[in-house]
């Protein structure tokens, strides 16, 4: 269920218990329209645009790659989607525990639902409201959701509901719906809230033969809502669901905890503390791996992986060696269900004692409880929720009597359909897994990404260093302009490399500093608490290397360096373009080196997604939220908001949807005139409704003349006596920053997949003691793709390279663009294809099962 690896494709039907055919489900891509000059859109790549969550290993998750088939009759096919809605009406409620994200769920139905025609309403307190009717069930406006995005938990509530789990309560809530003349039903929340929607489906034409023979409805209603439709969303903060690599409010929860950990942090160096943090995970260890992973902690506590029957005595031998090699605190994860391996809880207070016993540490025990749900939702969870909520709509109105209730999922960069009760199915074989002992497939059907997670913990806080040496000696650099990340990415490639046994160097400000022998070795210790720390601790330059390849090389000779580690942007693409190019000439630049991607622009071919967008994309959103409190409380007010990104438009188009913008203006999708005409209508019009405010995002080089300053004088002007005009340009405070989880677990998975690459080509180009390497899959991009994480060979991409404007051909986010501007109300032709999959996760399930 975690990460971001593939999803199995099984053919065929499958006969569900409640004795219905399981159909194919499909997802919907969303296209731009295509204008000149504008960058190629990848086919079925939409996404969240977000960091793909935490996890990005591999090619497989709870899912095993299967053959597939298109038997979808809507394939290609194109229609008004301005009126697929009219005459139909969508109830839209949360249930369950809330989670940050849920909003943006909710606001991205409610308007994808009017922009089809539909009548859509909230049910308010969750099933308790579809239950009790009344005013719990109100039709929703397209206002009545405006400022909900960056507000946590549910603002339509969310209550527990005894009365829906009897035959009664659900007959009655049936009863709400049908009088309402509502046939599609959303819901948003775990695993319960959606098991118990599939049962009212299940029942639904027992509940309307019940209703006509008391006489609560007619006939003629009857026969009008003869079939439910249920789509659902996973809202959990514990990601415990199996089907989709992320849930809403996960990202969200990981921020409050790493909040809590780097403030903790502070104080435990002073006082030589051991802190001992409990986060939420009853059945799912989630948000424990991914916080230990990011914070470097010395040990985690996780009900899916017991420590061993004579873990006191390790956890005590390796908390000693940490401060014997002079680090001045300790932290420990505890999950609030870890569990050893007789299933007896293991507790923060028990591990407290004994570390206050055995080694008479100074310890405190913080349990950071419902903190974790509460907050403003990360920019993750922003799109996250406004991609569910648009493709759940979708799939409500594409929906036939003859299509069981499914679950709307992310998988890697797309949107799918899962079957429903398959997931909850597969969810509950992990809890049973576990009860009986089996933790090593608990691990595995939980899904091949928190595996990785798992044993990428295990590598950097549990192996020893080894005392015999490989003799080779690895370099790590940091080129370009500094992020958030790039710490975090150098402290794993250097511990990663002394698990190794190689010898680290590190060197200092870029390729300049290659050049003059600015290099020193850099030990365990000397990284240590990187992970939380913004910008370069290595210093970065944009210099490129061209101009020094003599110097370069005979600084390679000089260290006898073996290979390189190149963590940066667009730079450090270009100068291992330089470099390879340089092998012709200089014998020692034929060693493999790999160019781990880490920019805030998010432009490095060869992968979705850098180190540090993430951390740069929230800082946007954050500093949006705060400009559009300040436009709502003048009112009848538009900011112009300038964001980084050189020619890359990723930025300003992923915070135009994480913070509700009117427009984004970027290079790849180019405007005229005409465009800020319509713009400025847009918000004229805007400015007669209850929503008096407009918020305009400007990606820095997307247009030579119209400028921010154009921008801001245009629309100044065409505004004067609807609105008046203020412009920010947030510069620098982009790229810095405490890192965000996602670009420190991203960062720390790069780096030990770098170096453990690095570590095979060593041994494969090294010849009677002599590296030599000149092949060109010996100097690669470690990208990710899709749900993969890939190695691809810096000459293969130039192709796919856009160098005058410092962009691949080829953009996956430019997909979403049209989300963007649905959700600001522009009437725009929606296209969308359907390529129908039915995906199962059975096989790993049953796979796993074998082995009992």
């Amino acid at each position: 269920m975690s990460g971001s690896d593939g999803l199995c494709v099984l053919l065929g039907t499958l006969v569900l218990s409640a004795g219905l055919t399981l159909v194919v489900f499909g997802f919907f891509s969303f296209f731009p329209p295509r204008k000149k000059n504008q960058a190629p859109d990848l086919t079925n790549k939409a996404a969240t645009g977000a960091p793909v969550t935490m996890d990005t290993d591999e090619d497989d998750d709870c899912f095993e790659d299967s053959e597939s088939e298109a038997m979808s009759s809507h394939a290609g096919k194109h229609s008004d989607t301005t009126k697929l809605g009219v005459g139909k009406a969508i109830a839209v409620l949360t249930s369950g525990g809330d989670a940050q994200g849920m909003n943006a769920a909710v606001r991205a139905a409610v308007r994808v639902g009017i922009y089809t025609g539909a009548k859509v309403f909230f049910v308010h307190e969750g099933y308790q409201g579809l239950v009790d009717g009344g005013d719990n069930i109100r039709e929703a406006t397209w206002e009545s959701v405006s400022m909900m995005l960056q507000l946590g938990g549910t603002v339509i509530g969310s209550a527990r509901c005894q009365e829906f789990r009897t035959r009664a309560g659900r007959t009655q809530a049936a009863c709400n719906l049908v009088t309402r003349g509502i046939t599609n039903l959303c819901v948003i929340g775990g695993d319960g809230s959606l098991t118990g929607a599939n049962e009212f489906r299940c029942e639904w034409s027992g509940h309307l033969a019940e209703l006509v023979k008391t006489g609560k409805i007619s006939m003629e209603q009857a026969k009008f809502s003869s079939h439910l439709n249920i789509v659902g969303m996973v809202g959990s903060i514990d990601n415990d669901f199996c089907g989709t690599d992320m849930t809403i409010g996960t990202d969200s929860a990981l921020h409050r905890i790493m909040e809590v950990v780097d403030a903790i942090t502070t104080t435990a160096q002073s006082h030589q503390r051991t802190f001992i943090l409990e986060v939420m995970g009853r059945h799912c260890g989630y948000l424990a791996l991914v916080t230990a992973l990011s914070c470097g902690a010395d040990w985690v506590f996780i009900p899916e992986m017991p420590p061993e029957d004579d873990w006191e005595d390790h956890l005590c031998r390796r908390l000693t060696e940490t401060r014997s090699r002079g680090s001045r605190l300790n932290v420990l994860i505890v999950a609030e269900g870890a569990i050893d391996k007789h299933g007896k809880p293991i507790s923060s207070d028990m591990v407290k004692d004994l570390v206050v016993k055995r080694l008479g540490y100074d310890t405190r025990v913080t349990i950071l409880g419902h903190v974790q749900r509460g907050g403003t939702p990360s920019a993750f969870d922003r799109i996250l929720g406004s991609r569910m909520g648009v493709e759940a709509v979708m799939a409500l109105l594409d929906a036939t009597p003859e299509t069981p209730a499914c679950v709307v999922s992310l998988s890697g960069n797309q949107a799918v359909r899962l079957p429903l009760m398959e997931c909850v199915q597969v969810t509950k074989d992990v809890t049973r897994a576990m009860a009986e002992g089996r933790f090593d497939d608990a691990i595995k059907l939980r899904g091949r990404s928190f595996e990785n997670n798992w044993n990428t913990y295990k590598l950097l806080a549990h192996i020893r260093p080894p005392e015999d040496k490989s003799n080779f000696n690895i370099a790590v650099v940091n080129v370009g302009a500094p992020c958030a990340g790039m710490n975090a990415a150098v402290r794993s490639t250097v511990r990663i490399g002394i698990i190794q046994g190689h010898h680290m160097l590190s060197v200092h400000d870029g390729f300049e500093g290659l050049a003059r022998g600015q290099i020193e070795p850099i030990g365990w210790n000397d990284v240590g608490g990187w992970t939380g720390k913004g910008g370069s601790n290595l210093g970065t330059k944009r210099v490129m290397p061209g101009k020094y390849m003599d110097e370069i090389s005979l600084t390679i000779s000089k260290f006898n360096i073996h290979a390189l580690v190149i963590i940066g942007g667009f730079e450090a693409y270009t100068g291992s373009l330089e470099l390879v190019a340089g092998r012709e000439r200089y014998e020692e630049l034929c060693i493999p080196l790999v160019v781990i991607p880490a920019t805030v622009s998010n432009n490095v071919p060869g992968s979705d997604f850098s180190i540090g967008a993430d951390t740069a994309l929230n800082t946007i959103t954050m500093t949006c939220d705060r400009i559009k409190q300040s436009a709502a409380g003048t009112k009848r007010r538009v900011f112009i908001v300038e964001t980084m990104g050189g020619y890359c438009g990723y930025l300003a188009t992923m915070a135009g949807l994480a913070s509700g913008a009117d427009a984004a203006y970027i290079f790849e999708d180019p405007f005229s005139i005409h465009d800020l005409e319509v713009n400025v209508e847009h918000l004229i019009e805007k400015m007669k409704t209850t929503v008096k405010r407009g918020l305009i995002l400007r990606n820095e080089k997307c247009n030579l003349n119209y400028t921010t300053d154009f921008l801001f004088n245009l629309y100044s002007e065409e505004g004067r006596g609807t609105f008046d005009c203020r412009k920010n340009v947030l510069g620098h405070m982009q790229q810095g920053g405490t890192p965000t989880p996602f670009d420190r677990n991203f960062g720390t998975k790069l780096g030990a997949k770098a170096v453990l690459w690095l570590s095979d080509k060593l041994k494969e180009c090294c010849r009677h003691g002599r590296v030599f390497a000149n092949t060109p899959d010996s100097a690669c991009v470690l990208g990710m793709k899709k749900r993969n994480l890939v190695f691809q060979p810096v000459s293969e991409l130039k192709e796919q390279t856009d160098f005058e404007h410092r962009i691949p051909k080829q953009e996956w986010w430019l997909t979403l663009r049209p989300i963007l501007k649905i959700l600001a109300k522009y009437k725009i032709d929606f296209h969308y294809t359907e390529k129908a999959h039915l995906e199962h996760i059975l096989r790993k399930r049953l796979s796993a099962e074998k082995k009992v």
